[in-house]
């Protein structure tokens, strides 16, 4: 019975196995299409990493793919790290036992599929560092196993999603680095397993939600770079596990809370850049495990306690700390004695901008392991403790800008890791230790505004410095200087003026080629200038004024095409200026005080060189006509046969000249074309002149209309390619705050001379600096508001940030400042002189390659990045210190070139600004500003309190400050340059009445 019973159910499992074979086969033919279909959407690799995608082998072999045993379904896609380009297909979304997906670290764009959301057993979702764009991806609330969540440096946008609820077993949740907007969901409190909360640098308002103090699983909190506002709430403190708490760059207010000892295993704190109050609480030493400790740019002195740094003393008891920030708190006291005692681990100690007084004390040397120590701009006294000498691995030691006094300890020689040493603006005397430029690794050694004196010796030099910046202006050195300065052949910038230095300028300057900048003004320096200096051609500024240099004006100087500005003033040259060159340009140069100087251009004022002829010399004039008068009737047939062929080709050239962009959007212009519209290139309509080529007001004639024609000087080097790279950069981006192009003209003269023009729309405001820097008799007609300038700077920004983010590859503009930015009849501001921008990534073709391969400046002295005259590669970040510059200069009407006495003394115009924060911000605003509120009937009486004004102002000035930071990494993003000016701005409007 039972075997009759066997044999009756075995065809039945047999049948039903068959159909499960089936549907499993069916399943697998699923997968491995959605595959194919992912593949087929990833446009490039190079890595080959999908060679094995094919049918030679089951795709559960393929790269990057894992399947379950049982089933041979796809359960894990992990494509990391594999520089794959694309977009991510919709049919991912049937892969329905997919718990994994990793694609870190490729160029995935476009949008991320909703089809995810139909994975309901993903548990795993990494998009990391990719550009991807829209919104974050609807209905993934559906994904109800979720435990990993990084979208992390995307270009996403909208708002965060408000559905935690159903991610129960959510741990990581990360959309750094994207362009959210709008607050942090409430919900996201409902997430009770959450670890992991990463939103740093995006747009998020408002405060931290309370539920944010529910997650008491919570251990790493990133809500840094944003425009969140509000006190921090006090209980998020007493979440035991929290160990990374960071904050910075953002609006928080209140009073630094004692109850942050309450989270007893934190290991980073970080508050900088908010306007968090003190005074800071003694209580840090609690936090035994604490590592890293952030609250630079708070007003945490403001009330100028004489105990503010009391604090120091419990971090004693952090015996793991490495890294402590208190720059720019405006702390009022003594340096504690107890800073010697902090842990071993100690690696950056940054201190200044503050009111510190009292001794560097010689037990610092405990410190062994400190790498950067920054105590500048406070009131330090005494001497330099010998014992310095005995950091073995200090790499930047910054005292600047105290009141140091005695010798500068021979011991710093032994510093064998020293890159950067600053101790300019003390009362420091003696002579410069021997051994100081033997240091292999020094790049910065600034001695400037000293009182120290004596020979500098060939010894001082030493053999192989990679110095690269060398500042000894305005101390007392004498005699000659060393004949063996060539040897440094790394310099960009060397400062020597304004000493007692005498002798002939060294011939051995000429083997210094990477110099940008050469200041010898104020010194003794005498006999003519050395022709070896031909060599430096890369100089942008050259200051030799106020010397006794005699002899002749070089003919080389004027073939410097890089040089924004020679002084060559009061010393004792004769002969004749030239005319041509940077010689052309009467603001490019000065000669002022050589009364044995003629000829030049007639603004100069210069009596007439006298011509003589001597007997030898009339022999051969007389032997020449005698030449021409044979050859001439030879010559006149030459030149009408010449003329006759030329006119043949002129004419069979002339009908071939197109312009150079050939999409039908640009209209052709002819050479004549652009020469009647000038009215043929008068100087009347002459409204511009840079270093490429000159600007000309035009009006064309159908249809009728203004236009701006640059015309390239096809002469000076580089100017070629910047017209192609203008062409091309022009051609493919389109935003309201970059100048738009009409068309192109490459084409000949009448004269067989290569000619080559861009046509761009007339603007009628023409450039922003003559608004901030009028002439003498403009200064009652033009100005500008404090709205206006806001605007202006966040147009400016708006479009920096779109050829960075927002066009087709990432631009790099180079040359962002007041007189690249034209302004229309609204006053709406336009970002031109593309010609020097550097596309970020480069593909192949001939344009990109041609830029990548220029050697030419990158910049413009005052803007230029510090890094830039080190070597380092063009980047964003450089754009940005340039664009803080731009916003420094904007509001307080100085240029970034102005000396330090109308810069208080300071050297920049950063520490300018950031030395008069936050008390002192009216002192340093451009007065014309104000003078124009009460002009427009907008009086702190009528508009706005003195209080909003003052806020609104410093944080424009806060801006610049952080956009212009020296370190390239330590420089925030554009975008969030616009976040806070526009906050700024609305602050400013919400208050007017």
């Amino acid at each position: 019975m039972i075997l009759s019973f066997l044999r009756s159910i075995i065809p039945l499992i047999l049948i039903l196995a068959s159909i499960s074979n089936v549907y499993a086969f069916l399943n697998n033919i699923t997968d491995h299409q959605a595959l194919l279909s992912v593949k087929a959407s990833i446009t490039a690799e190079s890595l080959g990493v999908l060679r094995s995608w094919n049918d030679s082998i089951h795709f559960c072999s393929w790269n990057g793919i894992t399947c379950s045993r049982r089933r041979q379904r796809v359960t894990t896609l992990n494509l990391s790290f594999q520089h794959l380009v694309g977009t991510l297909s919709p049919h991912i979304g049937n892969l329905s036992f997919l718990r994994r997906i990793d694609l870190y670290q490729n160029n995935f764009h476009g949008s991320v599929p909703t089809e995810i959301s139909r994975l309901f057993r993903l548990q795993h979702l990494n998009l990391g560092s990719n550009s991807f764009e829209g919104g974050f991806p609807t209905n993934l609330s559906h994904c109800v196993d979720i435990r990993y969540i990084n979208m992390y440096a995307n270009h996403l946008q909208g708002k965060i999603p408000t559905k935690f609820a159903s991610w129960h077993k959510l741990d990581f949740f990360a959309l750094s680095t994207n362009h959210f907007i709008g607050s942090i969901p409430p919900s996201i409190g409902n997430t009770s397993s959450l670890r992991v909360l990463y939103l740093d640098h995006n747009y998020l308002a408002g405060g931290i939600p309370l539920e944010v103090a529910h997650l008491a699983k919570l251990g790493d909190l990133d809500l840094s770079v944003n425009l969140l506002s509000g006190m921090v709430p006090l209980p998020l403190f007493n979440i035991s596990s929290l160990h990374k708490f960071y904050i910075g760059e953002n609006r928080f207010l209140g009073p630094l809370p004692p109850s942050m000892a309450n989270a007893s295993n934190l290991v980073i704190f970080d508050i900088a850049a908010n306007n968090i109050t003190g005074p800071v609480p003694n209580n840090f030493g609690s936090l035994r495990n604490l590592k890293w400790l952030n609250l630079g740019f708070n007003p945490l002195g403001v009330n100028q306690q004489p105990n503010d740094l009391g604090f120091i003393n419990s971090l004693v008891n952090c015996t793991s700390l490495c890294y402590l920030n208190i720059n720019g708190n405006g702390l009022t006291g003594d340096l504690p004695s107890s800073i010697v005692n902090l842990s071993i681990t100690m690696t950056e100690l940054h201190m200044y901008g503050n009111h510190i007084y009292g001794k560097i004390p010689s037990e610092i040397v405990k410190l062994v392991n400190m790498t950067v120590l920054e105590l500048a701009y406070n009131f330090l006294t005494g001497s330099i403790p010998d014992s310095i000498g005995e950091l073995p691995n200090l790499g930047k030691l910054d005292l600047g800008s105290n009141n140091i006094s005695g010798a500068i300890p021979t011991s710093i020689s032994n510093i064998t890791q020293l890159v950067a040493l600053n101790l300019e603006s003390n009362m420091l005397q003696g002579s410069i230790p021997t051994g100081l430029l033997n240091i292999s690794t020094l790049e910065v050694l600034s001695l400037g505004d000293n009182n120290l004196g004596g020979v500098i010796t060939e010894e001082i030099v030493g053999n192989s410095s990679q110095c690269v910046f060398l500042y000894l202006n305005q101390n007392f050195f004498s005699g000659p200087l060393p004949s063996n300065i060539g040897r440094l052949k790394h310099l960009v910038q060397l400062n020597v003026s304004n000493n007692k230095l005498t002798g002939d300028i060294p011939a051995t300057l000429g083997d210094c080629v990477m110099l940008e900048e050469l200041y010898m003004q104020g010194n003794l320096f005498e006999g003519e200038i050395p022709l070896s200096l031909k060599s430096l051609k890369s100089l942008a500024l050259l200051d030799l004024s106020n010397n006794n240099v005699s002899g002749s004006i070089p003919g080389f100087i004027k073939g410097f095409h890089l040089i924004k500005f020679l002084n060559l003033s009061h010393n004792t040259l004769e002969g004749e200026v030239p005319k041509d060159g940077l010689f052309s340009n009467m603001s490019a140069f000065s000669v002022l005080g050589n009364s044995l100087l003629c000829g030049g251009i007639q603004a100069l004022d210069l009596p007439r060189c006298q011509v003589k002829i001597s007997r030898n010399k009339r022999k051969t004039f007389s032997l020449r006509i005698i030449l021409l008068l044979v050859l001439l009737p030879l010559g006149s047939l030459f030149v009408c046969l010449a003329f006759i062929f030329y006119q043949y080709r002129k004419s069979k050239k002339m009908n071939g000249s197109v312009a150079v962009l050939h999409d039908q959007q640009f209209p052709r212009l002819s050479y004549q074309d652009l020469l009647l519209a000038t009215n043929e290139f008068s100087p009347g309509n002459l409204i511009g002149e840079g270093k490429y080529g000159s600007v000309y007001k035009g009006l064309l004639e159908s249809p009728t209309r203004t236009v701006a024609v640059k015309v390239l000087n096809v002469e000076v080097r580089g100017a070629s390619k910047s017209f192609l790279a203008e062409c091309e950069t022009l051609r493919n981006i389109r935003h309201r705050n970059l100048i738009k192009i009409m068309t192109a003209c490459s084409s000949t003269d009448f004269k067989g001379n290569d000619f080559k023009a861009l046509v761009f729309e007339f603007l009628i405001n023409g450039s922003l600096d003559n608004w901030l820097h009028p002439g003498p008799y403009q200064e009652n007609e033009r100005n500008l508001t404090l709205l206006q300038r806001l605007d202006i700077s966040i147009d400016i920004a708006m479009g920096v940030d779109y050829l960075h983010h927002h066009s087709h590859t990432s631009i790099i503009h180079c040359v962002i400042k007041p007189s690249n930015i034209l302004l229309d009849e609204e006053f709406v501001a336009r970002v031109s002189d593309i010609g020097l921008a550097r596309f970020s990534f480069f593909n192949t073709s001939n344009i990109n390659q041609a830029q990548s391969s220029s050697t030419g400046v990158r910049g413009t002295v005052g803007y230029v990045p510090p890094e830039y005259g080190m070597g380092a590669e063009i980047s964003v970040e450089g754009d940005v210190y340039s664009y803080g510059i731009f916003l420094l200069e904007m509001f307080t009407g100085k240029r970034p070139t102005c000396s330090s006495a109308l810069l208080d003394n300071n050297n920049n115009l950063h520490d300018y600004v950031r030395n008069a924060l936050p008390q002192r911000v009216m002192n340093i605003v451009d007065p014309w500003i104000i003078i124009d509120e009460e002009d427009h009937g907008l009086t702190t009486n009528h508009s706005y309190s003195k209080a909003i004004l003052e806020a609104c102002l410093t944080s424009i000035f806060q801006v610049g400050i952080l956009c212009s930071v020296e370190m390239p990494k330590e420089r925030i993003d554009i975008g969030i340059a616009i976040k806070q000016l526009h906050a700024a701005r609305d602050k400013l409007l919400q208050h007017s009445h």
